[in-house]
């Protein structure tokens, strides 16, 4: 399975590449960005309208394709303001700092073979090295520095907020994400993207390494901050988290930062598990893969990347939010276990098909008998029932529900309404309107007087 050598670089050749074909290829990938992001605004709406059954934007525009276009002058035009309070140097940075982050990823992401560009043979990529896959996980995580950063210089609860479950979920999904990208260099021999390509030409990482993109799939999810790992800009609790004190072209940056970084995992994941931008099967065998030559491979890898992109549209229109516990869980007591676990399982069978003499055939059915045990006694292992918890005594001692009682509403930690028959507390001000009331016998006390006086 072992396709080149660990230490082979890049398979795409930049040495015909002057400086202009540098420019025009840096400037196509930011417009390409720019209109991706516009496209994916409208294709949103429209994809989540559609499994809501409801129209969605229809009126700016043939099917409202014009909607983000007025999104984008809305957001040019909106008053801008400053924060009295926030770090000002930290507080312009912070989304400067996530928007350049997210621009760079498509540095590295091949697009097709080598092409004939205004008389200059060059690959379709704009570079491209031994540790291309390291500098894409770099670059991800130095762009989290722009949401703290943005949350920690507002000076405010909520933004701060943000910032701290921005830097926790980072930390957590960015283990799980390297991880199963791991199992990818062991199969392929290389961490440059363009012979990771050149290494899916019989077969996709994504069939051979299912676990793998699996986890990738959920870590992906987690590292743009995308439903249903929202935490760090939850509407319900922090009101747009880390980005509520921007407005105008700042928070604009950070909107644009979160489309761009969509597209940037859809095009990791197409390039590293679903083939990059060979054309799938049976196309790829067709007139000896005349499908793969030319500019046709800039095709299927937008339709690729479009492909993931849609799966984050679809989980967004049918999943609910996480409690932070149930995803903090999810990262460490899942993802995490379950990506070590299969790289451990991919470097034995690398190492057995390299140093020892195993038929691949012989070991894969092997493989295959254990992972049914496994399911097997993991379906038959009883579960653990919980134990039942004792009813609260009553005054009388017989059980049931307090009555006529005081109920203090946070005594677990989480405010509650109170059961049947359980009276609150009044409120301070309740109580002193009541002793304050004409006619009334209560004697005013000490704290109550001075308020009064006051």
């Amino acid at each position: 399975m072992v396709i080149s050598d660990p230490s082979a670089g890049p398979s795409a050749d930049f040495s015909n590449d002057t400086w202009w074909i540098w420019v025009i290829k840096a400037v196509a990938i930011i417009v390409m960005l720019l209109l991706f992001v516009l496209v994916a605004i409208w294709a949103e709406r429209k994809v989540l309208a559609r499994m809501q059954t409801r129209p969605g934007p229809n009126v700016h525009g043939p099917a409202g394709s014009l909607q983000s276009v007025a999104d984008a002058m809305k957001l040019l035009l909106k008053e801008d303001f400053n924060l009295k309070g926030a770090d000002r140097f930290v507080y312009l940075l912070a989304p400067f700092i996530a928007a350049l982050c997210a621009f760079m990823i498509y540095a590295v992401i091949p697009f097709g073979p080598e092409v004939s560009m205004f008389g200059v043979t060059t690959p379709l990529q704009l570079a491209d090295s031994s540790v291309a896959v390291l500098y894409i996980l770099g670059i991800t995580a130095i762009g989290v520095y722009g949401i703290v950063l943005g949350g920690w210089s507002s000076n405010s609860t909520f933004p701060l907020l943000g910032a701290v479950r921005s830097s926790a979920q980072v930390i957590s999904y960015e283990l799980a994400m390297a991880l199963s990208l791991a199992s990818v260099f062991l199969v392929s021999g290389s961490a440059s993207t363009s012979q990771i390509v050149d290494s899916q030409t019989r077969l996709w990482w994504a069939i051979v390494l299912l676990p793998a993109f699996l986890v990738y799939l959920v870590s992906m999810v987690g590292e743009v901050n995308r439903l249903p790992f929202d935490l760090p800009e939850a509407e319900g609790e922090l009101v747009a988290g880390h980005m509520v004190e921007y407005s105008s072209m700042k928070f604009a940056w950070f909107f644009l930062a979160e489309y761009v970084n969509m597209l940037n995992v859809s095009a990791v994941a197409a390039t590293l598990f679903l083939g990059g931008w060979r054309a799938p099967w049976p196309l790829s065998a067709i007139n000896d893969g005349m499908f793969n030559e030319g500019w046709w491979p800039l095709l299927w890898m937008v339709a690729k990347i479009w492909l993931v992109m849609f799966f984050m549209f679809w989980l967004r229109a049918t999943l609910l939010r996480f409690r932070y516990d149930q995803f903090m869980n999810l990262g460490w007591k899942i993802l995490i276990p379950v990506a070590l676990a299969w790289l451990v399982a991919v470097a034995v069978v690398q190492g057995l098909l390299q140093f020892g003499d195993i038929d691949l055939r012989t070991l894969l059915f092997v493989l295959a008998g254990i992972l049914v045990v496994v399911l097997v006694v993991t379906l038959l292992w009883p579960e653990k029932k919980p134990e039942p918890e004792p009813e609260p005594a009553d005054a009388t001692g017989t059980g049931g529900v307090v009555v006529d009682s005081e109920f203090d509403a946070f005594a677990g930690g989480y405010p509650v309404p109170p059961m049947p028959g359980q009276q609150l507390p009044p409120s301070p001000r309740r109580r002193l309107r009541e002793q304050q009331a004409p006619g009334a016998t209560q004697t005013i006390s000490a704290p109550a007087q001075e308020a009064t006086d006051e």
